[in-house]
């Protein structure tokens, strides 16, 4: 049974090295490996529209097929009340991965495939990774004895898969702990010398984007995928008709802004000098264009002195001469 050819696993794949490896210890023996690498606004969604080159990059740099998959909606259901909590910031670590596991389980027809596996290693990071964290995320799941870690499958009691025989247990690995140094040793007898980083990828925890995410959430608790993207560029303020401004703070930042321009959004611009964007949301009337002006100035050449700003949105443009702010009232409104 192990390595025939009906045989095949989705694997839960973030693109970092302990992913590739599990790919790369079950390929070892035989078994079709399909990566699934799931994306929502806080990780991985640069992919999002190219789809086709990101198959081709993992195929090609590591001989794994592959596919992305957006689960932006129900990701955004789950943070905003993880039952496991959040970790040191807003990273809901336990609950992701719940979440990606129950995702897979529900694509195994889909794929014809008849296990999961995950690059995780016990006692790797702290708060998903203990051994209690990993019994729970195979009970919430309900993926049962259908979850492998074949990184530390020998730190932890066998699974269905290995008892069924569809992965032999002996061939699979006994790794655990926070160092890195047997994950690159086993890179290298792959032949495999391009890899992120470590450092996670996720911008929940970030200290100050999730400090952000928090008060906004907070603010708007309905946010969708498209103000949690905004909401991850440049400055933010909270006008006192609770609408949100959001000032870029280079130039690429500024296409970023205009690019997640919606319907009732307002674009700001310098009229005579060169500038930020502004992209001014949830505004209930335009009572406090003015200020709104003001604070797209202060971060300009204008900022001591009155200057013109554009007001515009589809159809309707309007000029508004912003309000002279020091740095006292431009704190007083700020989201950090």
């Amino acid at each position: 049974m192990i390595g025939s050819k009906e045989t095949t696993c989705l694997v839960l794949y973030s693109g970092g090295l302990d992913s590739i490896l599990a790919c790369k210890v079950l390929q070892e023996q035989g078994i079709h490996v399909l990566a699934l690498r799931f994306i929502t606004p806080f990780f991985g969604y640069r992919l999002k529209g190219k789809e086709g080159v990101f198959k081709r990059e993992t195929l090609v740099r590591y001989g794994i097929e592959s596919e992305l998959i957006d689960i932006s909606e129900a990701y955004l259901k789950m943070l905003r009340g993880p039952s496991y909590g959040y970790g040191r910031y807003m990273n809901p670590c336990i609950d992701c991965k719940i979440l990606m596991v129950r995702e897979a389980l529900k694509r195994l027809d889909e794929f014809g495939a008849c296990f999961i596996a995950t690059g995780e290693v016990l006692g790797q990071r702290p708060m998903s990774q203990r051994r209690d964290s990993l019994r729970a995320i195979e009970r919430e799941s309900g993926t049962g004895g259908m979850l492998l870690r074949p990184l530390s499958a020998l730190c932890l009691s066998p699974t269905d898969v290995e008892r069924e025989g569809l992965v032999d247990r002996s061939r699979l690995l006994a790794l655990k702990g926070r160092g890195r140094r047997d994950q690159i040793a086993l890179a290298a007898r792959y032949g495999i010398d391009r890899y992120p980083a470590p450092a996670g990828g996720c911008v929940l925890t970030d200290p100050i984007i999730s400090q952000r995410l928090r008060c906004i959430f907070g603010l708007w608790p309905d946010l969708g995928i498209n103000d949690c993207l905004l909401a991850q560029l440049g400055r933010h303020f909270l006008l006192p008709d609770r609408s949100w401004l959001v000032i870029g703070r280079r130039e690429a930042e500024n296409a970023r802004l205009i690019s997640l321009m919606t319907g009732g959004d307002i674009q700001l611009n310098m009229v005579s000098s060169p500038g930020p964007v502004g992209l001014w949301r949830k505004m209930a009337s335009d009572t406090y264009a003015a200020l709104a002006a003001g604070i797209l100035c202060r971060y300009s050449k204008m900022r001591s002195r009155p200057a013109d700003v554009e007001l515009s949105c589809p159809g309707r443009k309007r000029v508004v001469r912003g309000l002279v702010l020091s740095d006292e009232d431009i704190e007083g409104l700020k989201i950090n």
